[in-house]
């Protein structure tokens, strides 16, 4: 096993090292390349129709068309008293033209349809920038699950050298005759299980990676990751502002608002449906034969109105339905800020214990760190036997590879409390959201928060810290 290990490791030492993928360069990629953006994209651009579809009912309509008749037999007045010339009436080959315009006048339900109709874009808009978050939100979480599987290997390398430099002394202290068979078998072993221990590190490093790749729609997942910059909130943010702030950025809060618009924008042209319509078409048409009037071209131009007394009861069934929708409509909204309430106060508890966690990680490493130490010192001055040792490195192994994962859920905590709260990948709600080349910063303050020089340029990281905010982790 050593052997391969070693053989693995020179071979990795002798390739080209792969690129180093930052955090601000895996979102700015997802935001151009991940398909499931681009499907929500292209989604937002086939709702986008909507509106034109809406207004298409009441701009003009212009027809063209024309036709040929062959039949069977010719009607012609021969000259006589009617006429002195022979009158045509139908010829042998009949000949027709015809172009005609048609446009409303007053059509109060299509009012309605086209307000209707730039409401549903703006829902549309506001689904496809929730996506967005949640897709962008889904890489950062990759991007430091993959960041922490990192650290955990270069934790189990560390061990690999370590237990190989102890294997090693063991042999030497056993040629001499100050230890026994039993103490250099136990390194032996140490070293083998730390060795495996650090290929299924690095196998779930590379699983990791793939992952991402598939994210990032790379054909491979041939690079490494950097020590992504931990997301710096303000932990003793009152809730209620949080909350508010909640209402005020989330998208999915802002659609379920637009949504009640809608419906009752329906419920409007519903009961528009009650008003009578005016409209004026315009023809024009052309023929081989002008008939009784002897003109081959003639136009007339029509004014009607329309108004429907008694539809079977359609009408009425609409307006109840559209009452129901309406209801519908409010329950949701009401659903979306209560959820949002719920994730905002269940992120801050979270986070809460997250970095309780991982305080207790960071003090469990600096005791098990001692005990390493005093242990090996205990062990060169031969008042330590080798188990003790082993356990020593046990630990101290298990304490770190824990100190890892409390760091990552602390982030990753982090991370989804800017989500509640509408403050990771968000766009402004007023601005376009139909443009896809609009890029906001992936973090931005809380209430109470300036924005720190971390969040300006998240692939930089940061010394200083301020009072009451999450500390950056420890490189």
């Amino acid at each position: 096993m050593s052997s391969l290990l070693a053989l693995t490791l020179a071979a990795t030492l002798a390739a080209a090292p792969p690129p180093v993928l930052t955090l601000e360069d895996a979102l700015s990629r997802a935001r151009k390349e991940n398909l499931d953006l681009k499907v929500a994209q292209a989604r937002l651009e086939q709702a986008d129709t909507a509106s034109r579809k809406a207004w298409a009912g009441y701009l003009p309509t212009i027809t063209a068309s024309g036709v040929i008749i062959r039949n069977s037999d010719a009607a012609i007045i021969p000259p006589g008293p009617i006429a002195p010339v022979p009158i045509t009436i139908q010829p042998l080959v009949q000949r027709q033209a015809q172009i005609e315009i048609r446009q409303a006048i007053i059509a109060p339900q299509l009012w309605a349809g086209i307000s209707a109709a730039y409401k549903s874009e703006r829902v549309a808009a506001l689904n496809v920038e929730q996506a967005r978050r949640e897709i962008l939100f889904g890489v950062a979480q990759a991007y430091y699950g993959a960041a922490a599987q990192a650290k955990a290997v270069n934790v189990q390398e560390r061990l690999v050298e370590l237990n190989a430099a102890r294997s090693k002394d063991t042999r030497v202290r056993f040629e001499a005759g100050t230890v026994t068979r039993v103490a250099q078998l136990r390194a032996e072993q140490d070293l083998s299980r730390a060795e495996q221990d650090l290929i299924r590190a690095q196998n779930a490093y590379s699983s990791a990676r793939l992952v991402l790749a598939t994210l990032l729609a790379f054909d491979d997942a041939d690079f490494d990751v950097a020590a992504p910059p931990e997301p710096e909130v303000p932990v003793k943010t009152d809730a209620d502002q949080l909350y508010q702030r909640s209402l005020e950025a989330r998208a999915d809060v802002a659609a379920s608002r637009e949504t009640v618009e809608l419906a009752r924008t329906n419920k409007k042209g519903a009961w528009l449906a009650y008003l009578p319509t005016v409209g004026v078409n315009g023809a024009y048409r052309i023929a081989n034969s002008g008939g009784f009037t002897g003109q081959s071209d003639t136009w007339l131009i029509t004014f009607a109105a329309s108004w429907t007394l008694w539809d079977g009861g359609l009408r009425e069934a609409n307006l109840t339905e559209a009452s129901a929708r309406i209801a519908e409509s409010l329950a949701n909204q009401r659903k979306a800020e209560l959820t949002a309430r719920e994730d905002v106060k269940r992120s801050q508890l979270d986070l809460a214990s997250a970095l309780a966690n991982r305080l207790k990680a960071e003090q469990t490493v600096e005791l098990a760190r001692e005990s390493q130490r005093l242990t090996d010192v205990s062990f060169k001055a031969g008042v330590a036997t080798y188990l003790e040792v082993a356990d020593a490195n046990t630990a101290l192994t298990s304490a770190e590879i824990g100190l890892v994962n409390e760091r990552l859920q602390s982030a990753l905590a982090a991370l989804r409390l800017l989500r509640s709260v509408g403050a990771f990948e968000a766009r402004a709600l007023d601005s376009d959201l139909k443009d896809p080349n609009a890029v906001p910063p992936h973090l931005q303050p809380l209430p109470g928060q300036t924005m720190p020089q971390q969040m300006e340029q998240p692939a930089q990281p940061q010394s200083e810290q301020p009072a009451q905010q999450q500390p950056a982790p420890q490189q």
